[in-house]
């Protein structure tokens, strides 16, 4: 495996902090007990990471090998249940969190898939896996429809970030650093102008039927 860049490891550490904090949110609205809260948040922060892993043979996965995801993860629940009040206060938590860890991981995930020796399809396709995988679980254990089934740019915004990773790698026009930086501010862009200007990829015109119906 090819040395990682010098702002990976920061990088990954945010997406999983952001990711947990998500994802604590999310099971402190819907009334989930401290254990509860506790497990969405890793589930959500290092989900789409492990999937990754054991999709390119960094077995044991990152999340479960070492004690700082647990530890990020933690942090930020515990950090999110005891300023709660304070998490409320700021416009749409999850989503703003879930955005944040989107781009990071999108990025994050993309870098360790070239750092494995894979080509650059593989290098996207898991990039967008560790960015939404996480949510993917959260949706469903939450009982929801996961947002990437739905017709938000959100998948999509994970790909782009991921993609850009990828042809810094192979133009090297500037230092992965940078890279990193940008793709990540792009995907973040792309995901909160969507949401801000209700941007949707084409699907069905018929009217959600709800599931209690």
């Amino acid at each position: 495996m090819d040395k990682l860049h010098s702002l990976y490891t920061v990088l990954d550490l945010a997406g999983t902090f952001v990711f947990a904090i998500s994802g604590a949110t999310a099971a402190r609205q819907r009334g989930l007990d401290l254990f509860g809260i506790c497990t969405l948040a890793f589930t959500v922060a290092c989900g789409g990471g492990i999937i990754r892993d054991l999709c390119i043979g960094a077995v044991p996965p990152a999340g479960l090998a070492t004690w700082y995801y647990l530890a990020a993860s933690i942090a930020a629940t515990g950090l999110t249940v005891g300023l709660y009040p304070v998490v409320q206060r700021i416009n749409h938590p999850v989503i703003l969190f879930d955005a944040l860890g989107l781009s990071l991981f999108a990025v994050t995930g993309a870098e360790k898939v070239l750092s494995y020796g894979h080509n650059a399809q593989v290098a996207v396709l898991l990039g967008t896996t560790s960015a939404v995988g996480g949510g993917v679980l959260r949706d469903i254990l939450l009982n929801r429809v996961p947002v990437i089934l739905e017709k938000e740019i959100y998948a999509s915004a994970a790909l782009l970030g991921a993609l850009l990773v990828v042809l810094g790698n192979y133009l090297k026009w500037v230092s992965a650093d940078w890279v990193s930086i940008l793709a990540i501010a792009t995907c973040f862009t792309v995901r909160m102008l969507a949401l801000r200007y209700h941007w949707n990829l084409p699907g069905s015109t018929r009217n959600r039927v709800d599931p209690d119906e």
